[in-house]
């Protein structure tokens, strides 16, 4: 307001009264444009300090996450091997069983050699059955460490991998001929073969079972991550962001109470130069 001029005081409340209502249109049309109704610490501390605290863990948490996610593909990957190798030892089994009541030699060598062939395919198949390079059937080196929380807190499991090979296993194998020797040691041997088999199949159950079990933690705690970073989300977003239909209709009051303003300030200016007429 330039110095020297003189305004009515109807005139000053009115143009008070528009600046008013310029500022909170301002503040109004921010809030539309960014749809939030906290920008900056400025507009409200506590919950624009609170809102990142909560976005910023919902960050860490998202990154917990993928980790997660990834050792579950790793305990599928090492699982889809235990079915594969228990298809095998059944199929081991059931050779070692017809080597028993083969009638010739021949039959047994044909018998012995598939065998043979069938625990390379167990090993070879433990040997693919990683993800990522971290293999749960290649032995005790191999660790999956799964982390459920920020790095400030402990929260994790630990998941150790085992041999799941042939020699692993403790499957015996016919190297040195045994099932066509044609003594009445072969049938023996066959028999230790299969009671080693039947001890492998309990073994590779029971790992099955681990895996399962550590397969429900890191799923359950995957969707409780998920859950929880839906939580912080929505309570950053309740701190800091605008109800749109609100502010929509603030914004067309304040239009009209601009309108109104700019009117009586017309109206005001008409009664001061209404004073002219007296000279």
């Amino acid at each position: 307001m330039s110095a020297g001029i003189t305004l009515t005081a109807g005139m000053r409340q009115n143009l008070f009264s528009l600046q008013s209502t310029q500022t909170l249109m301002e503040k109004t049309q921010t809030r539309l444009s960014s749809g939030k109704k906290v920008n900056s610490a400025l507009d409200n501390p506590i919950n624009f300090f609170t809102a990142q605290e909560h976005t910023l863990r919902a960050t860490d948490l998202a990154s917990r996450k993928d980790g997660m996610s990834e050792a579950i593909q790793t305990i599928k990957a090492a699982n889809n091997g235990l079915e594969g190798i228990t298809t095998l030892i059944s199929n081991a089994k059931a050779l070692a069983q017809s080597a028993l009541s083969a009638t010739s030699t021949t039959e047994n060598v044909t018998y012995a050699c598939q065998y043979e062939e069938v625990l390379s395919q167990i090993t070879q198949m433990s040997d693919d059955s990683g993800y990522k390079g971290i293999n749960l059937l290649d032995g005790t080196d191999d660790v999956v460490t799964v982390q459920f929380a920020p790095a400030s807190n402990s929260a994790s499991l630990t998941i150790t991998g085992f041999e799941a090979c042939a020699g692993g296993l403790d499957i015996t194998s016919d190297t040195g001929g045994a099932w066509v020797d044609g003594t009445d040691n072969c049938a023996t041997v066959i028999n230790a073969a299969i009671a080693t088999l039947d001890t492998a199949r309990d073994t590779l159950r029971a790992k099955s079972k681990e895996l399962a079990t550590n397969l429900g933690i890191v799923t359950a705690r995957q969707d409780f991550t998920t859950n929880m970073i839906n939580t912080l989300e929505e309570g950053s977003a309740n701190l800091v962001n605008a109800d749109l239909n609100e502010e929509g209709a603030n914004m067309l009051m304040l239009q009209t109470r601009q309108a109104l303003g700019t009117t009586s300030l017309s109206m005001a200016s008409q009664s001061a130069q209404s004073v002219l007429r007296l000279f």
